[in-house]
């Protein structure tokens, strides 16, 4: 089933360069987290085959603190940085004694974490106000959310986190936290998209928490002798895409950047065809942890530069590359483990099979000798099937 948008291609950014990403302070932070570890690269030979490149490896974010996503990584550095501004700390050098102390701080205070999300964000900054802060979380939510989804935030502190439901899309539900935020004293916002006027520094270091995971990837490559030629990564708001475009264009040799969007939901794609920032009209997908319909304002003049094809996807096709990793590859020569993935995390593989199909796009990403590396950024999750057509 073949996508409505075209792909979209930005030859320039080939030749564009960012300063160095600095991952210590937060791979630091992480790395005190009781359960840290870098999550698995899983070569998948079968694909690699298939597309006729070299190596396919997929970072597999299932995972990562018993959370099936990897939002834990902002969320992780955004309150900690958030925390240690509000109480004028260093954040040099983070230990778990200084996250202790910050807790302690925050503690007293009655702080209260606020973030609205499609899932995996929310869950993330529950996680982090209830199992490392010790202070209680208020999600906000749309309401077309799955009722498991938002049971899954809930359990992540019973009787201190708690899940508020919006009359609304995703924007909706930012704009209410984020009036919460500004009507409560103690209320701390942990939001990973900027707000005008002058939302911006939480989502930044969000961003520079997402960091991480990127220079995992870099070190499992190395270990094997590679080096990444491309990255697939999905798009929500936009914050993991704008800490990837950062990180491969920082590199010695420049990696392409590749996104991937519902094709319901494309905020990116639709931006960047415009040549100008803009928001668009979402309706439902499985994809539900992209289905943002504004790309973060802070994201938006990177990405714009930096993102090399942008592709779109729909949710037929996000569902069939589900069940494509779950099946493993039995053959001899090009076996593999089957990968646990929700359709977020998928997508990234529908991208593959789009390039694969498209002259243009495919020449620029899949050549022979590319290392490709594919983000799937969630675990197995409850959705409906779409139908084929």
């Amino acid at each position: 089933m073949a996508s409505r948008q075209p792909i979209y291609l930005n030859p320039s950014a080939a030749t564009e360069r960012c300063d160095p990403v600095d991952t210590l302070g937060p791979r630091q932070l992480h790395q005190s987290l009781r359960g840290y570890g870098p999550t698995p690269l899983v070569n998948l030979p079968d694909l690699a085959s298939d597309l006729g490149v070299r190596a396919v490896f997929l970072k597999d974010e299932s995972n990562r603190f018993g959370l099936p996503a990897f939002k834990i990584l902002g969320a992780a550095w955004g309150c900690y940085r958030a925390l240690a501004s509000l109480y004028g700390l260093s954040i040099s050098s983070p230990t778990r004694s200084s996250l202790d102390e910050l807790a302690s701080r925050a503690q007293q205070a009655g702080v209260i974490l606020v973030a609205a999300t499609e899932g995996n964000h929310g869950r993330a900054v529950a996680y982090m106000a209830n199992k490392v802060l010790g202070v209680r979380a208020i999600i906000f939510v749309p309401e077309h959310m799955h009722e498991s989804t938002q049971q899954l935030i809930a359990g992540e502190g019973p009787g201190t986190v708690a899940v508020q439901l919006v009359h609304g899309d995703y924007d909706a539900a930012v704009r209410e936290a984020a009036e919460y935020a500004a009507r409560t004293s103690t209320a701390v916002l942990i939001q990973d998209t900027s707000l005008p006027p002058d939302y911006v520094d939480v989502p930044g270091w969000i961003v520079e928490g997402y960091a991480t995971m990127m220079a995992e990837v870099e070190e499992q490559l190395a270990a094997l002798g590679l080096v990444a030629d491309a990255v697939v990564v999905p798009v929500g708001v936009g914050s993991l895409a704008h800490a990837v475009a950062r990180y491969c264009k920082s590199r010695d040799k420049p990696v392409l950047v590749v996104t991937v969007e519902p094709d319901t939901a494309a905020c990116l794609w639709t931006s960047l065809r415009a040549g100008k920032h803009v928001t668009v009209s979402t309706s439902e997908t499985i994809m539900a942890g992209l289905n943002c319909g504004t790309a973060s304002a802070t994201a938006w003049p990177d990405l714009q530069r930096l993102v090399d094809v942008a592709v779109t996807v729909s949710c037929r096709q996000s569902h069939e590359a589900v069940g494509y990793l779950a099946s493993p590859a039995s053959s001899p020569l090009l076996s593999r483990p089957a990968v646990a993935a929700g359709p977020c995390g998928a997508a990234t593989v529908a991208a593959l099979w789009r390039l694969a199909k498209d002259p243009d796009a495919g020449k620029a990403v899949l050549g022979r000798d590319s290392v490709v590396v594919v983000l799937s950024t969630e675990g197995p999750r409850e959705y409906s099937v779409p139908p084929k057509s």
